[in-house]
């Protein structure tokens, strides 16, 4: 299916010097730019890394898999270029086709993509995803797994598949098993919120956002398009997000619990949404975060832009459990608030009765 597309030829805007920042999701950039800020911390996380033997992970893929190039799938090896070219990659991965699946994860799912390795990073897609996708779509999934890269994100999902793998071994030992699901717990969440980022990145490399929607629906639903609706499939988010009770709110979220990628519908609407806002286009005019800057990034502001990205996201969703803590949080800001004026009554202009101007 690789051969097939639905987008001519085209030229695509580069994106000279682009920062991660541009494209990160709040609550990912926002961690990445506190650990970032922690000097030694990248070079610390890499030494652990370096312990599982990031050379042998390499090494397993060169033998067991196809690394691209102009004599092996030189088309995915074009979009690599390209891809690199469009983000400004100081130096382009190497991209390996791989039919088991299990080499990424255990448990599947048999279409997958991942960018790994700390030193060197690389990026794997199987067979079966490769086989799924046209080449636009294809596109965007080698721009998402860049991003990943561009992002410093490789590093931690390479520990995250080690300790995935290692905890799978010791799940007979208790204590060790628990002691390291309690980390690998951390990490998923933080993965799923950095493919929020990175689905970003990968429409950012295609510039073709129906691609890139054919292609999250595909990985929900197979490749029939024919049988697949946009609009169904947003109908279908927006049931989701709005579930009856808040049981069925504590149920989804018990059942993200252990993956590492948010589901179909809400990669969906999220990216649809970051899309419809105007970021994208503000991008590709040349509106955005230079990678020379990445230094002086301010924490706070990384910090404020999550909260009120939370904060949106609280008042868009109808989750009955959202509403709780939009409703516990605002009657708890309000009692606050009455409380301090209660203490020490409300400053000057607001026109309450403990105001400290004279009277005429």
């Amino acid at each position: 299916m690789l051969c097939m597309t639905t987008v001519p030829d085209r030229a695509r805007v580069r994106l000279p010097g682009i920062s991660s920042r541009a494209y990160e999701h709040p609550a990912d950039r926002t961690a990445l730019v506190a650990l970032r800020k922690l000097t030694g911390f990248d070079a610390l996380f890499r030494r652990l890394a370096s312990l599982f033997s990031d050379r042998s992970l390499r090494l397993l893929f060169l033998a067991s898999s196809v690394r691209a190039s102009q004599e092996q799938f030189p088309q995915l090896y074009q979009l690599l270029l390209d891809g690199a070219s469009v983000l400004d990659l100081p130096e382009v991965p190497e991209l390996y086709i791989c039919q088991d699946y299990t080499l990424l994860s255990p448990f599947g799912p048999t279409r997958n993509a991942a960018s790994l390795g700390s030193d060197k990073p690389f990026i794997v897609v199987t067979t079966d995803l490769v086989d799924a996708l046209d080449i636009e779509e294809m596109r965007f999934v080698i721009g998402h797994e860049l991003g990943h890269v561009l992002s410093g994100h490789t590093v931690y999902r390479t520990m995250l598949l080690k300790l995935t793998q290692l905890a799978f071994r010791l799940a007979w030992f208790a204590i060790a098993y628990i002691s390291l699901r309690a980390f690998i717990l951390a990490l998923e969440e933080w993965y799923r919120k950095s493919e929020l980022s990175c689905d970003r990145a990968g429409v950012l490399a295609t510039q073709d956002p129906a691609a890139a929607r054919r292609t999250l629906m595909k990985l929900a639903g197979g490749s029939r398009m024919s049988e697949l609706s946009h609009d169904e499939f947003v109908r279908q988010a927006e049931e989701y997000d709005a579930v009856a009770d808040v049981r069925e709110s504590i149920i989804k979220v018990l059942q993200v619990l252990g993956t590492t990628h948010p589901f179909g519908v809400v990669r969906y609407v999220e990216l649809d949404r970051w899309i419809s806002e105007g970021d994208y286009e503000a991008i590709l005019e040349g509106d955005y975060p230079r990678r020379d800057d990445d230094a002086d990034a301010s924490v706070r502001e990384e910090v404020k832009s999550a909260a009120q990205s939370y904060q949106d996201s609280w008042s868009r969703s109808a989750d009955p459990l959202m509403g709780m803590v939009k409703s516990f949080t605002e009657t708890a800001a309000g009692a606050g608030g009455k409380l301090f004026d209660g203490l020490f009554g409300r400053p000057p202009g607001n026109g309450g009765t403990g105001s400290s101007e004279p009277e005429d």
